[in-house]
């Protein structure tokens, strides 16, 4: 459970990153927000390291929570509700990246 917690605060620490400097640029919003942007994605890369498997599988299995937490985001911040292509979409990808993550060693 705890790697799984992992990565959701890193896809979270990478939205935001991403969302922020999006605000500037699209919305027009204040600059200043790229110094949190930089911080959330510093935070991103440092979550990135705290994995405890090679840092390949870790990127190949995060790739499929980041695509749930996005999907989330869609809906809690963009308000637009994932429709069921979207859903069967994540949970492909959960399945995929709980092979990868959760392997027997």
């Amino acid at each position: 459970m705890n790697t799984l917690l992992l990565y959701i605060l890193t896809a979270l620490a990478e939205l935001v990153g991403c969302y922020l400097p999006w605000l500037w640029v699209r919305q027009d919003r204040s600059a200043w927000l790229l110094l949190p942007a930089a911080a959330s994605l510093a935070a991103f890369a440092w979550l990135l390291t705290l994995h405890e498997a090679a840092s390949g599988r870790v990127y190949a299995a995060y790739g499929g929570v980041y695509i749930g937490v996005a999907l989330v985001w869609l809906w809690l911040v963009d308000g637009v509700r994932p429709s069921a292509w979207d859903i069967a979409g994540v949970a492909l990808a959960l399945v995929g990246m709980s092979l990868i993550a959760f392997q027997p060693r």
